[in-house]
This record gives C-alpha cells, sequence and structure tokens, in this order.
C-alpha cells in the first residue's frame, strides 16, 4: 500500500500512484495494474485481432507464441497486418465499414478506383489492394466477405487497434477511404469528391458502438480489447497543426474514447501499450522509437515490453 502525505490520508494500490513519487516504488519493469483485469485468455482461446500497424506486431507475438490466433486468407498479402485480408486499418470509420460489409448491407456511391494511366482497379476502402479488372476484383472481395464473417464469428477475443482521428470521407455519401494513396491517386485519378477533415470523440465513440452492437447480434459472445496504437503519425494533413501535435491529439482523443467505450460494456477491455511505450518507457529511461527512416514506429524491445504484459496480464 502507498501513503499519502497529506490530509486527509488516503491509502492506495501501488498501481494507483505514479511510480517513484515520494516514498511509493519507482519503476521495476513491470507496468504496475489492478490485480484482477477482467479478461482471461488461454493458448486455445480464439482470438482474432485489427487495426493499425501496431495489430501486425499483436499477431505476430501471438502467433510466435502458439496462441489460437485466427487466420483466414492466408494466401493472400493484405492479410499479414490481421486475421483476415483487411489489411492495415487507421481509422474507426474503416473498422466499423468492415464490419458493415461483413454481417450488412454496405453499398457506397463509389466502389471502385480505375487507375486513368494503368487501369488497375483499386479498393478504396482497403489501403491499396488492386486487380487487373473489375470481375477479379468482385470475385476477390466476395471471397473476402466471407473469409471475414468466419474470421469475425469465430473469435472469442477480438483486439481492435485504433491509429488515428484524421480521414478523407466522401462528400456525398459519407463512406470514408483508406488513404488517398497507390497507382489511382499516383495516376491523376479525381479526388474532389473526398474531404479531408480531422474526425471528433463523439463520432469515434459511435463507430465504437456500432462495431458492439453488429458484434452483438453475430457474435454475443466475443469479448472486445480495445488498445491505442503508439506508433505516432508519419506526417499530418492538417494545415493549422504540426504533426506531433496532430498526433497526440488522435490518441488522447482515441484514448479518452476507449475510456468510455469500455466503460459502457461488461465485456469490452482496454490494454495499455499506448502507456506503456509513451509513459512508462521513458519514465525507465529507455525510448521507445524506433531507429531508421520509420523512427515514428515502435522499437522492438518496446514490443516485447509490450506483449510480455499483455500475456502477464490475461493468460
Amino acid at each position: 500500500m502507498a501513503r499519502s502525505d497529506v490530509h486527509p490520508v488516503h491509502r492506495f494500490e501501488r498501481w494507483q500512484v505514479w511510480p517513484g513519487s515520494f516514498d511509493n516504488p519507482p519503476v521495476d519493469g513491470n507496468f504496475p495494474v489492478p490485480t484482477d483485469t477482467g479478461l482471461k485468455i488461454t493458448q486455445a482461446t480464439p482470438i482474432a485481432s485489427l487495426g493499425s500497424c501496431f495489430a501486425r506486431e499483436i499477431k505476430r507475438r501471438l502467433t510466435q507464441r502458439g496462441y489460437n490466433y485466427v487466420t483466414e486468407e492466408t494466401h493472400h498479402p493484405a492479410s499479414i497486418h490481421a486475421s483476415a485480408a483487411w489489411e492495415r486499418v487507421y481509422n474507426t470509420f474503416c473498422m466499423r465499414q468492415i464490419f458493415e460489409y461483413t454481417f450488412e448491407e454496405w453499398q457506397p456511391d463509389l466502389r471502385w478506383w480505375i487507375a486513368p494511366e494503368s487501369r488497375k482497379v483499386q479498393d478504396p476502402y482497403r489501403r491499396i489492394i488492386l486487380y487487373d479488372d473489375l470481375e477479379a476484383a468482385e470475385e476477390d472481395f466476395e471471397r473476402h466477405q466471407e473469409h471475414s464473417r468466419k474470421a469475425l464469428q469465430d473469435a472469442e477475443v477480438l483486439i481492435l487497434t485504433l491509429g488515428l482521428t484524421e480521414i478523407w470521407q466522401d462528400r456525398k455519401d459519407g463512406s470514408v477511404i483508406s488513404l488517398p494513396s497507390g497507382p489511382y491517386v499516383n495516376e491523376g485519378g479525381n479526388m474532389d469528391r473526398y474531404e479531408f477533415r480531422v474526425s471528433r470523440y463523439s463520432e469515434n465513440l459511435a463507430n465504437l458502438e456500432r462495431i458492439q452492437a453488429i458484434m452483438a447480434r453475430h457474435n454475443p459472445g466475443c469479448k472486445l480489447l480495445i488498445t491505442i496504437s503508439p506508433v505516432n503519425l508519419w506526417a499530418t494533413f492538417r494545415k493549422d497543426l504540426d504533426v506531433i501535435s496532430a498526433s497526440c491529439n488522435s490518441k488522447s482523443t482515441l484514448r479518452a474514447v476507449a475510456d468510455e467505450f469500455v466503460a459502457r460494456h461488461d465485456n469490452v477491455f482496454y490494454f495499455p501499450a499506448f502507456e506503456m511505450a509513451t509513459i512508462y518507457q521513458p519514465l525507465s529511461g529507455l525510448t521507445q522509437f524506433a531507429d531508421g527512416r520509420e523512427n515514428y514506429h515502435v522499437n522492438k524491445p518496446t514490443v516485447k515490453f509490450i506483449m510480455r504484459h499483455f500475456f502477464k496480464f490475461y493468460s
């Protein structure tokens, strides 16, 4: 127990008090959490995940440790990041659209991009997935929907890694594209129908509530584990804010959303990967950042630290 020096006297558990403050023990390599995290996972538990770049790290570590990680579409390059060929999913809007096209009728006004020069067919809603023609695109997406449905229905635990709040939204129907990139954009495709904007707290919370409602109908026994990606923005499309401040805004907004979302549902839990990387590692005198050109990513020791605690908390 930790004791305060102020009046009135309060007694706290160690994990309730900032490490190293007053006479509270300093950081020791063990991230402080309540004794009961409320979620238990065994190696036999079917676990699925999707989300930003950090979701790929979660998949890799679970697979290496022999956990029952749900995998579909293993033939598809886009499945390397998650349990199906969802590719990397950076915002809650694109995440919500996955659940809608998997279990419901989701038909955006403009379904495919056709690159002006190469004539490659590009999926605007999954990160740079390309086809030679529309027939191949439609066939592959139909198969993908089946695999997506199976992955989400087989999972007993679903990990959602939230990344950022910046979005590109269709002005006509409100659908959100993955990124303004790939051959369609590079070859001068018309992007006038899309508007860049920063999404806000209420919208992102509504997206997670929509996901929760869909899963409650199609896999009611599944538990959701929410985490915020500790990977910072490489660049911001904002003109009013620098990239470091924009990254902080994204993470802070999503962290507040996650807190409210977890508080609302008994089957939703939060894993503090973001806090481990951005606060606990610096308190330990360590850096979270990778070396080289992609220094906005977290380094391997930080990933190992985070995943060691994942297994410690839930296994």
